[in-house]
């Protein structure tokens, strides 16, 4: 136990937060590399067509989906220090793998080299395309069982330093990470893959979750054992709840088919899978859609900017993470009920995305701003429906429930990106017409009406399901 005096409180929790910073940063990171690097890298080496990127991305997303559902009860069974261990050191290795994916096509085809693989033509192609992909599915398989461990972990340890009133303000500041991670992959990513080719982007990112790893092991305890954590601070923290040590001996896990019965898991549930979508099209398909509409190349000094603006724009949600408290300590209303209230501001933002295609035939920059704006809004609300599961949850299921929670945003994922791949190559092979678009711009614009009304339906349906604060008791 930490016996450290009273005295003036001190804040290792922020030390803690940042620490989850840096997991979820590199945790952007290392799935970013493969959606910068695949459009004018990869895909001209191996074939492939935006249907093949789109089922690779949309299997890593429904193993990511099905990785938190039993990522959240890992946790809350193996605890937050040795589970953050296991899921780093497994989404490291996956990253690293990546890059041994061109290797193998080779060796299971029978190839000389890579040469054979670009000078292919005819039905040959085909198999390329499709032997590859899937080393790469096995690669973004392991990748995303260990990433669907970072944010039950995370969100479990922001429950455990940090009193339920203030958990969406470092809970945004860490989720910035995504931000943080998306901001800085155009800038290197793609040079790396120019000057030293795409595997070492793979295998140089991947290895920065192994530095992580080693800080972890010395810097993380439970704040009751804490030598850095004294009295004052261990007091705010436990500030909801006073717990004795019998009572947390005693605390029980509720059954995960309990789970089931409570509206409070389905309510976040549906506004997670109705929304988490749109985060993913921006991430995995953004640097596509400026080389497919713009003409811009990942590697292009200018689409970089564009990429770099775009995340730096979303950085405005730490804000976002901050308005409940700001909410609560002016009007004193409860937090969920303020969270709510903050929530539904956020779902305005992504309505600008309908005049984003409209707008980009005068300049590629008002895409790039309003789907900005609609990130910084869409990292603003996630924050939040993070927390509002600590909120309605005993600490001992947080995990858990982050892990649906996470499970609903990777079915998301995977329905928003399987049906964006087909759809741009529909688009584009029948040059369809959509709203005065024609051909890929048409299927870009039907996926960005689709994200400008997702936070208003995601918000009333979890205001249906919970209109109003009750916690769930196990």
């Amino acid at each position: 136990m930490q016996n450290n005096s009273t005295g003036k409180m001190t804040n290792y929790r922020w030390v803690i937060c940042g620490m989850l910073f840096l997991a979820t940063t590199i945790n952007y990171m290392d799935r970013q590399v493969l959606s910068l690097t695949w459009k004018d890298f990869i895909a001209p080496e191996f074939h492939w067509t935006d249907a093949d990127y789109g089922r690779i991305a949309a299997i890593f997303s429904i193993v990511y989906a099905i990785g938190n559902l039993f990522s959240g009860r890992f946790m809350d069974w193996i605890g937050t220090k040795k589970g953050y261990l296991w899921a780093i050191g497994i989404w490291s290795l996956g990253a690293c793998m990546h890059a041994f994916c061109g290797w193998a096509t080779v060796e299971w085809l029978g190839l000389e080299g890579k040469e054979d693989l670009i000078s292919a033509v005819g039905t040959s192609t085909a198999v390329i395309a499709s032997v590859s992909a899937w080393f790469f599915i096995i690669s973004r398989i392991v990748l995303g069982l260990g990433e669907s461990g970072n944010f039950p972990c995370a969100i479990k340890v922001t429950a455990e330093y940090f009193p339920k009133k203030d958990r969406a303000f470092p809970t945004s500041i860490f989720n910035s990470g995504s931000t943080i991670g998306a901001l800085v992959a155009p800038i290197c990513i793609p040079l790396i893959a120019k000057f030293y080719g795409w595997e070492m982007a793979f295998i140089i990112i991947g290895a920065l979750g192994f530095v992580w790893l080693g800080a972890w092991i010395f810097i993380y305890k439970k704040p009751e054992e804490c030598a850095a954590v004294n009295k004052a601070e261990l007091a705010y923290i436990q500030q909801d709840e006073e717990i004795t040590e019998e009572e947390v001996k005693d605390e029980k896990s509720i059954p995960f088919a309990k789970f089931l019965t409570f509206p409070q898991t389905w309510g976040i549930f549906f506004a997670k899978l109705i929304t988490d979508g749109v985060w993913w099209f921006f991430l995995f398909w953004t640097p596509a859609y400026i080389s497919d509409v713009y003409g811009l190349k990942t590697d292009n000094p200018t689409a970089m900017l564009l990429i770099f603006v775009l995340y730096a724009i979303t950085m405005l949600s730490i804000y976002g993470g901050k308005l409940p408290t700001i909410i609560v300590n002016k009007t004193g209303q409860h937090p969920y009920d303020a969270r709510l209230k903050a929530m539904f501001i956020f779902t305005l933002f992504p309505l600008l995305t309908l005049f984003a295609q409209p707008l980009g035939a005068y300049s590629y920059w008002f895409p790039i701003i309003l789907i900005g704006l609609a990130g910084a809004a869409h990292q603003s609300w996630s924050a939040n429906l993070f927390s509002v599961g600590s909120d309605l949850f005993p600490k001992k299921a947080v995990g858990t429930m982050t892990g649906i929670n996470g499970m609903a945003g990777g079915i998301s994922s995977f329905l928003i990106n399987w049906i964006s791949g087909y759809l741009f190559d529909y688009a584009d092979k029948t040059q369809m017409q959509f709203l005065g678009f024609e051909g890929k711009p048409a299927g870009y614009f039907i996926i960005f009406c689709y994200c400008a009304v997702a936070y208003l339906l995601g918000w009333m349906v979890l205001k249906a399901f919970v209109p109003k604060y009750k916690a769930v008791q196990g």
